[in-house]
């Protein structure tokens, strides 16, 4: 734990994006809240189909979604803290990147995850 979820528009230019996802994990390393490295877990998944508003026909609008799942126990101090990291680093990352034809909004959310999680580790032959 933490699960790190990217979501962006087809609008939005992530020119790599391991980097982004290596860069996003970086910060989060940093913070200080993970004990291993390995416990930080980031994925990007694509946005198909999207509509912002009910009139943008066009797509100028487009947007970077961040859902950053932890285990519960951060105040909500660290938790904005964590928030305000990943929304700095995606756009520190990739603001000059767009094309300048779509209005880009980064959006995060931090989120607790449920008591009842589990995970294992299985050994491979």
């Amino acid at each position: 734990m933490p699960h790190l979820t990217v979501q962006a528009t087809p609008n939005v230019t992530i020119p790599h994006e391991e980097s982004l996802l290596r860069a996003l994990n970086l910060a989060l390393w940093e913070s200080g809240h993970f004990g291993k490295r390995t416990d930080i877990k980031a994925r990007i998944l694509p946005i198909d189909t999207f509509l912002v508003g009910v009139e943008d026909d066009e797509q100028e609008n487009g947007f970077i979604y961040l859902h950053l799942k932890l285990m519960a126990g951060r105040d909500i101090v660290a938790r904005n803290q964590l928030c305000e990291l990943i929304v700095t680093t995606a756009e520190r990352l990739l603001k000059d990147e767009q094309s300048g034809r779509a209005s880009i909004q980064v959006c995060a959310e931090v989120e607790e995850i449920s008591a009842v999680y589990h995970k294992k580790f299985f050994d491979l032959p």
